[in-house]
């Protein structure tokens, strides 16, 4: 079976990577603008602090005070709300990864592919238990993905699948890291980098499963959403928020043993 681009919306994206340079890059910016249609203007963003704003692939300079209290309102998600959203993604994560480690021998996954797969669990489930500890809330505990049970028994379909959730997940955190610094939590943006810095190793791995190359092909992550607060409708849209009869996987919280996976919690040398 193959994925429907109606299905996935950021499928298309996915093919994209394939590409040369030259055409990747024309696809890339093709793309975040009419993503900027879908999510009524949110991926071009608002004046930052700095003056600088994000117009396609391009950087163009605004000064700060350009940047008005309602623009600012409307490209900032508040702080509970975005603990709320990263904790339920990471829920979402950790039912993706158990359920592959779960039909690893269905989608012929190598000895060390399921050890790259185990630790990508437990470092999920350890976001999911951070956020949780600090105050975030869920949105949903059952999920469903949009080629249903075949993305657990077709290689291909997983790693497609893998590549849109991580791909979301990078776009969300950076997202963050500057609606953190906005509210003037530079403590809390720091450690959405850390994170963001995770899943984009998750999904380097993806693709050196998948035998995608290069497997990091990235030399800029495109931020795909405006403010977090985009993300719940953009999972929803692309299939993983639909639960039905023949479509529900439900998260439940994996054991974090791995001695492999280490710095558990966020640490930054402090400042002298």
């Amino acid at each position: 079976m193959i994925v429907r681009q109606h299905d996935n919306i950021l499928y298309s994206a996915y093919m994209e990577l394939q590409m040369d340079n030259k055409q990747e890059q024309s696809a890339i910016e093709s793309g975040i603008k009419s993503r900027r249609n879908l999510l009524k203007g949110a991926v071009a963003g608002a004046a930052g602090v700095t003056g600088l704003v994000v117009a396609g692939a391009a950087l163009e300079y605004q000064p700060a005070a350009a940047a008005t209290a309602v623009n600012k309102a409307k490209c900032v998600t508040p702080i509970a709300d975005i603990l709320t959203i990263a904790r339920t993604a990471e829920r979402l994560a950790v039912t993706f990864y158990t359920n592959g480690l779960q039909n690893a021998d269905k989608l012929g996954l190598k000895p060390y592919e399921k050890e790259y797969l185990r630790a990508a669990l437990v470092e999920e489930q350890i976001h999911e238990l951070f956020f949780a500890k600090a105050g975030g809330k869920y949105l949903a505990s059952t999920f469903s993905f949009p080629q249903g049970e075949e993305t657990f028994e077709q290689l291909k379909l997983f790693i497609a699948t893998q590549q849109q959730l991580e791909g979301v997940f990078d776009s969300a955190f950076l997202a963050a890291v500057k609606e953190f610094a906005l509210q003037q939590r530079p403590d809390l943006a720091q450690i959405a980098a850390q994170i963001a810095c995770i899943e984009s190793e998750h999904r380097a791995l993806g693709r050196a499963i998948g035998g995608l190359m290069p497997a990091d092909n990235w030399a800029f992550t495109p931020v795909l959403i405006g403010k977090v607060g985009d993300a719940p409708a953009l999972v929803a849209k692309a299939g993983y928020l639909s639960p039905k009869k023949d479509n529900t996987y439900t998260y439940h919280q994996v054991s974090t043993d791995d001695a492999g996976v280490v710095y558990r919690t966020p640490f930054a040398a402090a400042c002298s």
